[in-house]
């Protein structure tokens, strides 16, 4: 096994430490289906790896590559815009003819912006639309999106693809709280979307435990694209609490016409024009303009959080930014490559797709990632993609590990997870300040077993990886 591990290492680098490779062999996981690098941030080569050049599936940890390029391209203070312009005459606060809204590829409009963009159009002297609400979402050319194509899980949120006009990620909570005094359950829907026709008739269960409450409430969600309905038939058990559900219903454009319909009235304003697509009017000047937050506020959400449609937005915007519209995926991979090569990292196996890494097809080599680590952590933007990354035992997609080491709070990481993919790429800072590039992927039908080997190799890098490096 020792020469195998020998033969295998990246040139320059120790074979790996047994317990290293031990913790993986614990789990099921063959080391053939694994890859790994660990090393200084500041080091040219490994202190040890494991097949680093291996093309691997990698998950969300892609998404470490579209934030970077996307902060060293577009700039921390990026900000997108989405304006809406009069397509007729106003007068006395009546619209004679329709409301354009031109979207530009926002990755976070919330209800909240939402609402200030309304408010913005009534303090502009918007009253009343006796037209229609026209969409201009052309600055992405997009191929069909089948939400179900992934996974066969068309009502998830991870799986709503971009838009030029995303709003509030095309999703709604379903919000569910018992209602003691009337021994009833209350379920209420946000945004409240006339598109959507919501029923229930949930009975409160205060004798049973919380276990599988989505199965227990007997949910039905029909979704016709145009129109939806979410009836709710069956028990609520008291001990479950207050719970949220999120759930993506219709297409993007009469979801926003819902949110339009829904927030311009709750403004003080009347509409009840129907939706279609089209073009902004060129030349023109915006009758009002949402910007978005920054984009180095935009990553913290993407990595943390690990939002696939806005890391995809992210990655459309690379080439909305930079080139001839509209933005396609391709003209987006193809900005990536061209920024890698200036940098000189040259990825041979990279295939990127969406940017978010929701793709069986994107691969990307444990020494590829290691390198991009290393340039962010000299890059003049080190801080603002380093805060992007979630803190082990504190925040994001690793807020419930770690929690039994020291390394918790000294671990800045970004998570991957797909079926037979578990991926984890970071920085790792020890108690003597040095800060250490951890990345580790696993392609293996077994591969939710690794959790815990990933999670034992960053333990290792921080107790263990200075002695190693002294002892060489």
């Amino acid at each position: 096994m020792l020469l195998a591990l020998c033969a295998c290492a990246a040139a320059h680098a120790a074979p790996p430490p047994r317990a290293v490779t031990r913790v993986f062999l614990d789990a099921g996981v063959p080391l053939s289906s694994v890859a790994f690098v660990v090393q200084r941030a500041d080091a040219g080569a490994p202190l040890f790896a494991w097949q680093p050049r291996r093309p691997m599936a990698p998950a969300s940890v892609m998404k470490l590559v579209t934030t970077l390029a996307s902060l060293e391209l577009l700039g921390r203070d990026y900000r997108w815009r989405t304006d809406a312009f009069l397509q007729g005459t106003l007068k006395d606060g009546v619209l004679d003819g329709n409301l354009v809204l031109k979207g530009h590829g926002d990755p976070k409009i919330t209800i909240e912006q939402w609402q200030s963009f309304m408010a913005s159009l009534r303090h502009n002297g918007l009253d009343d639309i006796r037209g229609d609400l026209v969409l201009d979402r052309s600055d992405f050319a997009l191929p069909p999106h089948d939400p179900a194509a992934f996974d066969g899980e068309p009502l998830k949120p991870y799986n709503v693809g971009p838009d030029a006009l995303l709003v509030n990620f095309k999703s709604v909570r379903f919000t569910f709280a018992p209602n003691a005094a009337s021994t009833a359950v209350d379920v209420a829907m946000e945004p409240p979307l006339p598109g959507i026709a919501l029923r229930s008739t949930l009975a409160l269960d205060t004798t049973s435990s919380c276990g599988d409450w989505r199965s227990d409430a007997g949910a039905a969600f029909v979704d016709q694209r145009t129109s939806a309905g979410a009836a709710f038939s069956g028990r609520y058990a008291q001990d479950c609490g207050a719970r949220d559900w999120y759930v993506a219903l219709l297409d993007h454009p009469h979801y926003v016409q819902g949110m339009f319909t829904a927030y311009f009235d709750a403004a003080g304003g009347h509409f009840a024009g129907a939706v279609r697509d089209g073009r902004a009017p060129a030349n023109v000047e915006p009758f009002a303009t949402l910007h978005s937050p920054p984009l180095y506020d935009i990553i913290r959400d993407i990595n943390k959080l690990s939002n696939n449609v806005m890391a995809s937005q992210l990655f459309l915007t690379l080439a909305a930014a930079s080139q001839p519209l509209p933005a396609t995926p391709a003209k987006s991979a193809a900005v990536v490559r061209r920024w890698l090569a200036r940098e000189k990292i040259p990825m041979p196996e990279l295939v990127i797709r969406n940017g978010s890494g929701l793709s069986r097809e994107d691969r990307i080599s444990a020494r590829s990632l290691a390198r991009l680590l290393a340039l962010a952590d000299a890059s003049p933007l080190r801080d603002e993609f380093a805060s992007s990354l979630a803190v082990a035992a504190i925040d994001g997609t690793v807020q419930q590990r770690f929690h039994n080491g020291d390394v918790a709070g000294q671990a800045l990481l970004k998570t991957g997870t797909l079926d037979g993919v578990r991926a984890l790429a970071g920085y790792v800072i020890d108690a003597q300040g040095t800060r250490w590039i951890v990345v580790a992927i696993v392609n293996h039908p077994h591969a939710a077993r690794a959790r815990a080997a990933l999670d034992a190799l960053v333990q290792w890098t921080y107790t263990n990886a200075a002695a190693m490096a002294r002892n060489r």
